[in-house]
């Protein structure tokens, strides 16, 4: 269990180093990365770098949580909650398909994936500030949606997790295999319309 302090995440310093570590653990991965290279890239000594991270892998971390925080806030943002139900569904799943395809979550993932032996803490970070934040803040959605009688669902869970797989057709697996890095808004919006049209098949009331 990681029992370090939290960081307190705010002021041009803190924001300069998460950037520049974000530019070289996405160019470099995390073992190529460098807190030499990191300090440059960020304009700042390794001093003042280490006042406020005390490590590496804690830094990873931070750049992690930033960047899944920034994503999440996004989608949130994005949904009107006066929409229809699809409606809403859809903007949700377009937002998590662009995420899960970008160009960060894919380099994340693959880090995760080559350190997983080495540093698992790596990996249990990611799923902790991704997979599992979204799983919850879709179970909460899914609730309330219930509640007023919009879904019928018995095991908000399995429910949640099927949302998130639905997000991940086609797409997911071509961009981690490396078969394709680019994807148009269209088939973006496609996974995304198809992935609220099946959820609300199953689970609509």
């Amino acid at each position: 269990m990681n029992t370090q302090t939290p960081i307190l995440r705010k002021g041009r310093k803190v924001e300069q180093v998460l950037a520049g570590a974000r530019e070289v653990f996405l160019r470099d991965g995390f073992e190529g990365a460098s807190v030499d290279e990191i300090a440059k890239v960020s304009g700042v000594s390794k001093a003042t770098l280490y006042s406020y991270f005390s490590d590496k892998r804690r830094l990873f971390q931070e750049v992690v949580q930033a960047e899944c925080d920034r994503m999440s806030q996004e989608i949130q943002a994005s949904i009107d909650p006066d929409a229809p139900l699809e409606v809403a569904l859809r903007t949700a799943a377009n937002g998590m398909v662009r995420f899960l395809v970008s160009k960060f979550a894919q380099r994340v993932f693959r880090i995760c994936l080559a350190e997983r032996d080495r540093f698992p803490e790596l990996g249990q970070s990611y799923f902790d500030s991704g997979p599992k934040r979204g799983h919850e803040e879709l179970c909460q959605y899914f609730k309330e949606a219930a509640a007023c009688g919009a879904l019928v669902i018995e095991d908000f869970d399995m429910a949640a997790d099927q949302f998130a797989e639905l997000c991940k057709s086609g797409l997911f697996v071509r961009a981690a295999f490396g078969v394709q890095s680019e994807f148009s808004d269209a088939e973006i919006e496609r996974v995304a319309e198809e992935a609220a049209k099946t959820f609300i098949a199953r689970y609509g009331a």
